[in-house]
């Protein structure tokens, strides 16, 4: 008799690992090890060792990956300013090639050889899990239920039943059935109500910060402390960033920072509604942007606008093991080598905005920038400017003025 296939599954212990792990065993007769990773999901994986065995997992492997996720992760993103569509931190997109690489990395160390997700046919985590392990070892077998024509568990619904069934405790219910994704930097929701984007998110949707009602009616002041683009101090003191940003979560969410409604453009094709909370997250943009605004200068910071459009188009499609991606964060750090500073935020229903800013690197010269004319300016300068600058404006107006005649 043929010795099982070992398949190491992602598995978060949310609706659709939970069904998939005993799906996996029931239909192939797969010797599973599930892979949890911790990233800051709050309790979300309390007991999950045992119920991953209990659903049929012959070993449950779980990393604490909180510290990497932020330095190597969170913080090249957060200093290529990258955000997809105008709204869209990252958080699920920035987290799925780290989860992927150290599941690889646990399919080599238990001999396993294959590796699986719960990611759907639809979504765009199904790239990003299978992008980094074709990137990491192309050996290895890819197994993707959702595509698996014997797979007939294609909706929650259908999900919660099999649960139920094989009675493996889930939190979702048929009435509370939302997709839910957290880690330290974010939560997304998606589905039920928010599958139609007219209906407005309730109240008590949120989960990571408070509604905007319900908000205090005095601001909070924070003071972030950057060092070559990365966050590094919490009013004045040294910090790690997994605190950072957890503690930053706290004030944000008490304020309402970082909710976002979104209809976005999925990779796949199709527009996907979804409603993000990124309470820190949003702070350390807002507060990253400001500084750079002080340290970069114009041509360095428009340039690095277009990049950090294509980086957040990188992160979206799952292409984090990449050249380019690699190439793009060289010019980014280059960057970042002056963006060294304090920016004092301020937090007031749900929104966050710069209350003082100030860096040894500052390119803002006060005397320059005054409306006061002084001997650092010659303002007869900017004639000849002008009329250079104009020029082809000029030329082009009195082409077309002959045309006419």
């Amino acid at each position: 008799m043929a010795k099982p296939e070992k398949v190491v599954l992602a598995y978060s212990g949310g609706l659709d690992t939970s069904v998939i792990l005993p799906w996996l065993k029931e239909t192939y007769g797969y010797e599973v090890i599930a892979f949890a990773a911790e990233l800051g999901q709050g309790d979300e994986l309390a007991g999950i060792k045992r119920k991953a065995m209990r659903s049929g997992a012959v070993k449950c492997v779980v990393k604490d990956l909180r510290a990497e996720f932020v330095e190597d992760y969170l913080w090249p993103v957060l200093k290529s300013g990258a955000v997809y569509e105008n709204g869209y931190l990252l958080g699920t997109s920035i987290a799925r090639p780290l989860i992927a690489k150290h599941q690889v990395e646990v399919a080599h160390a238990q001999g396993a050889t294959a590796v699986a997700h719960g990611a759907t046919g639809k979504g765009n985590d199904q790239v990003r899990f299978e992008l980094t392990y074709m990137a990491l070892d192309p050996s290895l077998k890819i197994i993707a239920p959702w595509k698996d024509p014997k797979f007939t568990l294609t909706s929650r619904e259908a999900a919660v039943d099999y649960a139920k069934k094989h009675k493996i405790p889930v939190r979702q219910t048929k009435k509370e059935i939302y997709s839910r994704d957290r880690n330290l930097w974010h939560i997304s929701h998606e589905g039920a109500d928010l599958e139609d984007p007219a209906n407005e998110p309730s109240d008590d949707l949120f989960v990571m910060s408070r509604p905007i009602s319900r908000t205090p009616n005095k601001p909070g002041y924070v003071e972030i402390g950057l060092e070559q683009g990365v966050p590094v101090k919490l009013n004045g003191k040294k910090i790690s960033g997994v605190k950072l940003i957890e503690q930053l979560n706290r004030l944000g969410g008490k304020h309402g920072i970082g909710q976002v409604d979104l209809v976005e453009n999925r990779l796949v094709g199709m527009k996907s509604h979804g409603v993000y909370e990124t309470p820190g997250g949003t702070i350390l943009v807002a507060a990253h942007r400001i500084l750079e605004s002080l340290t970069l200068d114009r041509e360095t910071m428009h340039y690095k606008q277009h990049v950090a459009l294509k980086y957040a188009e990188l992160v979206y499609y799952g292409q984090w093991f990449c050249q380019l991606r690699k190439a793009l964060d060289a010019f980014i750090n280059v960057t970042q080598r002056n963006v060294t500073g304090q920016v004092r935020m301020k937090l007031f229903k749900g929104r966050c905005t710069p209350a003082g800013v100030k860096s040894p690197n500052s390119l803002y010269e006060k005397d320059l920038a005054s409306f006061k004319m002084g001997a650092e300016y010659d303002p007869t300068d900017a004639t000849g400017f002008i009329r250079l600058f104009g020029l082809p404006v000029k030329v082009s107006a009195a082409v077309n003025k002959k045309k006419k005649k």
